[in-house]
């Protein structure tokens, strides 16, 4: 959750398939919030918000993201939108400083129906800076799914599930 290096990449090696982007949606906002964190408005809009599903080549949904770029720019840092965000920027070599911004954990009922798995669910919102500047802000959750690979997680209760 705290790791600054890239979670497509985390994914493929922990599950050792290739880490594969369904876009769901990419969409003009402007300069509304857009239900994002406060720190939005660090992102210069007008934006665009782009939501993916990030699953392993067999299928398996792994993680929920959202990010949102300032439209006149994404096209440059995004060429191919069906590539996950870390090998796009990769491609181009750009340097980046991830600035994690929020940790969260908690139930969401659509999550739980989307990854066919019960809750909670781990989160996190950071931002991309690039030549000093924010790039993008990504908000991610975390299938359970990832258990079976990490081990257990503690439950509410400090026993081990």
């Amino acid at each position: 959750m705290l790791g600054d290096g890239s979670p497509t990449r985390h994914l493929q090696l922990l599950t050792r398939e290739r880490t594969e982007v369904d876009v769901i949606d990419m969409s003009a906002v402007g300069v509304d919030s857009d239900r994002a964190p406060d720190i939005i408005q660090a992102v210069p809009g007008p934006r665009l918000r782009r939501q993916v599903w990030l699953r392993t080549a067999s299928g398996q949904r792994l993680a929920y993201a959202t990010s949102w770029w300032e439209a006149s720019h994404v096209d440059e840092y995004l060429q191919n939108k069906s590539l996950p965000i870390w090998a796009s920027l990769t491609r181009i070599r750009a340097e980046l400083y991830r600035d994690i911004r929020g940790i969260y954990y908690g139930h969401s009922q659509p999550l739980e129906t989307a990854f066919g798995e019960r809750g909670p669910f781990w989160g996190r919102h950071y931002l991309f800076w690039h030549n000093g500047k924010p790039l993008t802000l990504i908000y991610e959750v975390f299938s359970p799914y990832l258990t079976r690979y990490l081990g257990p997680m503690r439950s509410e209760t400090g026993r081990w599930s």
